[in-house]
Parts: C-alpha cells; structure tokens; sequence
C-alpha cells in the first residue's frame, strides 16, 4: 500500500500545478474593456449551457446508478456517481480556465504574440493537469478503501458517460453556431468571420469551450481512468506471478507520465524563438524521453519485466506516429491541405472530393501502427495480456502534455474572435489567426492519439471480457457470429448519423435566426444596432442538449440489450464489429474536417478572402466541422 503514495503525491502535484495557474489567471489584469466585455458574454453563455447539461445528466445518472446497485452492487454504483461528478468538476474547471485565458491572450497579444502564446499554452495546461491529477488520486484513494480493483470499474463507467453527453452535446452546440455563423456572416453577407454584427458569433465562442475544452476534457478523463482501471483488473489475475506490487503498475506508470508532461509544457519556453507548431513538437519530444526514462524504472525495479518496458514503449511509439500521420494529413503545412486549397480554384465540389480522397487515406497508418505494437508486445512477452496493458498505458503517457496542446486550440480560437470583435489592429488578428491554424492541428493530434488509446484498449477490453465470461473462440463459420459483427459494424454509422444530423438540425435553427435577425433588426449590419447574442446562444443550447440524449442511450442501451437477450457470445461479436468500425470512422472523420479548415484557413492566410475559392473552402468547412467535432470524438466513448 505505500506505493500508493507516489500516484497520490503525482496527482496533488498535477492539481497543486492547476491550481497556481487558475488563480495567477484569475488575477491577471485586462487592459482593454472591450476585451473584457466580449470575454463576460462568452463566461455567460458557457455557465448557461453547462448548468442546463448538468442538470440533463443529472437525470439520467440516479436511474442508471439504481440500476447498477440492483444487478451487480451497490459499490459499483457509488463508484459510477462519483465518476459522473468527478468528470464534470474536472472538466468545469478547465473550461472556467480556458473563458479566463482566452481573454487574456487576446489582451497580451497587443503587447506581444508570443506572450500571447505561453498564456495559452498555461491556460490550457490547467485542464491538462486538472483531469490527469484528479483522475489518479480519487482511484488511489478509492482503491486504498477497497482493496480491491473491480468496484473501480463504475467509476470508469461514470466517467464514459459524463464524457458521453458532454462530448456530443458539446459538439453540437459549438458545431451549429459555428456553421450558422460561417454560411450567413461570411458566405451570404461577406462579413469576417468573428464580426460583432454577426448574432451567432457569441454562440459560436462559447461552443469552443463547452465543446473543444469541457468536452473533450471529460473525453480523455474518461479514457486516462479507464485505462488504470482496465490496467489494474487485468493485472489482479496476474499477482501469483509477479506479486501483488503488479496491481499499482498502471498508476504508478500514469504517474511517471504526469511528471513528464509536467516537464514537457514548462519546456516549451526554452523554444519559444521557434514556430508555435515546433515548439509544441520540442515540448512533446521532452515528454516522451522522460516518460520513457520512468517507465523503464517502473518496469525495471516493480515487475522485473523488461517485456513490459517495450510494451510501454511501443505504446509511446503508437502515439508519436498518429500525431505525425495526423500532421501530414490535416496540418497546414502538409500536402494534403494544399491539394485541398489548390482545388477550391475550381468549386466546392473538387474541394470535398479531394479532402474526402485523403481522408480515407488517413487512418491506415495508425491502424498499422497499432497492429504491430500489440502483436510485438504480445510475442515479445510470451503472450502475456499485461504487455499489452503496458502498450494501452504507454498511449497514455503524454495525454497530459497532449490535453494541454489541445486545449490551447479554443483558447486561441477565442483570443482571436475577441481580438476581431473588439477592433484590434488587423496585424494582431493575422498573429492569432495563425496561431489557430496550429490550434487545429493540435486538436486534430488530440483526436488521433485519443482514437489510438482507444482501439488499443479495446484488445484489453476483449481479453478481459472474453475470460471473465468464459469465451475462448468464436465461430466465425456460423452465421449469427458474423450476424452480430456486422450490426456491431453498423452501430457507429447510426451513431454518427445521428449526432451529424443533430449538427445540422441546429445549424438550419441558427442559419434562419442570423437571417431573421439581418432582416428584421435595421442598422445591424451597418452596425448601428446591437445583434440579439442571446437567442442565438439559447438555440444553440436548447437543441444540442435535446440532440444529445438519443445518440446517448443508444450506445448504452443496445450492448446491454444484446447481452441479455442473447448472451455473451453475441455481445462479444457485436463489440468487435462496433470497436473495428470507429476504429477507421473516427480517424476519417477527425482528419478530414481538420484538414478542410485547415485548407480554409491556408486561402484566408494568403490574402484571399471573399474570394470564390475562399467561398468554396468555406462550404466544405462547414461540411468537416461535424465531422470533426461531433461525430469523430463521439465514436471513441
């Protein structure tokens, strides 16, 4: 047990970390009050929509507790609430760090950019270090009461499904104001994209934050702490052969890429004089070497498992090569994007199609990548189930440095609106606007490495599954086996329908209101009156709480239906086909909608707005951004 004392004194120190930062943020001065006015109305509208998200699932979690405390046990229901709570306090106080940072990047960008650069690498890196600290003491300390890893799996379970609704109805709501926003103000009125005159430009900000910040944050929270848990229930069957210090393996390696990502965000002052995008590339390459160095000392001196230490390795590996995959196909500076805007010169149409074509490309590496770290670690360690524990875990070891650079990405998205809206010089527009590019391929980096995580855990997941039920083989020669693989294969589609026609829905919501309001509000355009910001925040809020429920219940309700009415062997297969399906969906989704915004952004940069190949790139945008945002991230949980 007092090994447990390292993941308690890392994860206090993580939050110890956050904290310093919160509060040295909260009593930064703004100099500009226009700044500061836009930075309320956006503070506003994010606590609305998250006190009317709380309350939604607040709903749903007595039901499914009660549930749970009827058919496995009571524990397991405690666990489960206090892992929906957790989720959602970590996730809040990020995106209360990120409303405060934006504004204050936004201000000491008219000093400096490149202040302005490490505002929001710190203010990002409190939702880093908040969802990882928090994470790992709450399960050290509800490990030290138990004893026992098995009733920590509710609490992985209320993490999923906190992440589950923030992240779907995150992403609606910020996907329809952006798109409402885009085709109205820019394409219809050729106004610039965070123009004051536009009514949805303030929905547009806070989706950047109850989405891209809350949302996502409660996305790798749920996949940092089902990752431990996953770890430790594996490595319980594991304690007659390495002793019972195997159990704190996973945290203790956790730990060891806490500290590193610690070291990694303070690093990348020391490469500030590079690009914004290398620097982040400098940072993350810290990470790693001394994530590697700790887990080479976990593996050395607690298992006595040199396997294990490639395993983890390996898993480090997974993540460096999406990230760079991910660079290639959806970063500015890859040939990918370039294509894309070169064929905006000729219409819309060419502009999806090529986007498309690279986009089906994208997730092959990844999957390759993923393939040889799991069937490495496995033949390396003789078949042992925890080297691929260690390869699941090794994804995991930069997600707090990978969290901090994702979060960066709204917190500048938003810098640069407020800056726009406030009548900031047009040069200090252009810096921020370029450092959004790299804050789209940072979030498209998150997305890649939380997908890989994801479909690495799924071979624990059915290693684990298939020996607790007692599932040796499946018969793949009868028909109801492949039966069950193909619905299981269909299950993302239907998700992803309907989380990416919940966009859509909202969107038409949000287009009529812009229009309305162009039409019946004189002056507005000519800015002589004041646009109506809150009804466009009320849409955007009413729907994609409303959205989020059926997509929701459905990934909950259809595996719990299967199992029981048709026993294990179904449900094993179901979740085979549904885990082998995102495992390309997603990638697809999240690399195409980044590299068409990115591709947007590339015309704009060059000095071509307005133009028709800027119009075209601005539709197939639109047309990415729920892909990206909503239908991509949705299928991990």
């Amino acid at each position: 047990m007092n090994l447990l004392i390292i993941p308690v004194v890392a994860g206090l120190t993580c939050i110890g970390a956050a904290l310093y930062l919160f509060l040295r943020l909260r009593a930064a001065k703004i100099s500009s009050p226009k700044m500061s006015e836009i930075g309320s109305y956006i503070a506003i509208g994010v606590r609305a929509y998250l006190s009317r998200q709380l309350r939604a699932i607040l709903l749903v979690t007595p039901v499914v507790a009660i549930i749970l405390g009827f058919t496995l046990n009571i524990w397991i229901a405690v666990t489960f609430v206090l892992g929906v709570f957790t989720s959602l306090i970590t996730a809040y106080m990020g995106m209360s760090a990120s409303t405060r940072a934006n504004v204050k990047t936004a201000d000491d960008a008219t000093r400096s950019v490149n202040t302005a650069f490490h505002t929001a690498v710190f203010g990002g890196s409190i939702m880093g270090f908040s969802i990882t600290g928090f994470s790992l003491v709450v399960l050290s300390v509800l490990y030290l009461l138990f004893k026992d890893p098995n009733p920590l799996v509710g609490f992985g379970f209320g993490a999923s499904l906190a992440a589950l609704f923030a992240q779907i109805g995150g992403g609606i709501y910020t996907k329809a104001a952006d798109i409402g926003a885009d085709l109205v103000g820019k394409v219809e009125a050729n106004i610039p994209e965070d123009d004051p005159r536009n009514p949805a430009v303030v929905a547009d900000l806070v989706g950047d934050n109850v989405g891209d910040c809350a949302g996502r944050g409660a996305d790798l929270f749920q996949t940092f702490s089902d990752d431990i848990v996953t770890g430790m229930v594996v490595a319980l069957t594991l304690v007659p052969k390495y002793g019972g210090a195997v159990l704190f393996f996973p945290m203790l390696l956790q730990s060891a890429g806490l500290a590193a990502s610690m070291l990694g965000v303070l690093s990348i002052r020391f490469f500030d004089r590079s690009k914004p995008e290398t620097a982040f590339y400098w940072g993350m390459a810290v990470t790693t070497v001394f994530a590697v160095l700790g887990s080479f000392l976990v593996s050395h001196f607690l298992v006595h498992d040199m396997a294990l230490f490639i395993g983890t390795c390996l898993g480090v590996a997974t993540t460096l090569v999406s990230s760079i995959i991910t660079r290639y196909y959806a970063g500015s500076s890859g040939k990918p994007v370039h294509d894309i805007a070169e064929a905006s010169k000729r219409g819309v149409a060419l502009n999806v199609i090529t986007g498309l074509s690279a986009g089906l490309q994208s997730p092959l590496g990844s999957i390759v990548m993923i393939v040889i770290a799991v069937a490495a670690a496995y033949f390396i360690s003789g078949g042992s189930l925890l080297a691929i524990v260690a390869v699941n875990i090794g994804t995991d070891l930069l997600i707090g440095y990978i969290m901090t650079a994702d979060a960066f990405g709204p917190i500048i998205d938003n810098a640069s609106g407020i800056a726009e809206m406030s009548g900031a010089h047009e040069q200090i527009v252009h810096s921020l606007s370029q450092l959004d590019s790299v804050g789209n391929t940072m979030k498209a980096t998150t997305k890649a490495y939380a997908m890989s995580s994801g479909t690495v855990t799924s071979f624990v997941l059915f290693s684990t599954y298939f020996s607790i039920v007692g599932l040796k083989t499946m018969n793949v020669m009868e028909p109801y086996s492949i039966a069950f693989i193909l619905l299981g294969i269909c299950l993302p589609y239907l998700i992803s329908s309907l989380t990416i026609g919940s966009a859509a829905k909202t969107a038409m919501l949000m287009v009529d209101e812009v229009r309305r309001q162009f039409r019946t509000i004189p002056g507005i355009l000519k800015g002589e009156a004041m646009p109506d910001y809150a009804t466009c925040i009320d849409i955007s809020t009413r729907n994609a709480l409303k959205e989020m429920i059926l997509p929701g219940v459905i990934s909950i309700a259809v595996p719990i239906f299967v199992g029981l009415v048709f026993g294990h062997w179904a449900l094993g297969a179901l979740l085979i086909g549904a885990v082998l399906s995102s495992a390309l969906l997603g990638p697809f989704f999240n690399n195409t909608g980044t590299a068409f915004d990115n591709a947007k952004k590339l015309i704009e940069d060059s000095g071509r707005k307005g133009s028709f190949e800027h119009q075209a790139a601005v539709a197939a945008d639109t047309v990415g951004d729920p892909l990206k945002d909503v239908a991509g991230p949705a299928l991990l949980i």
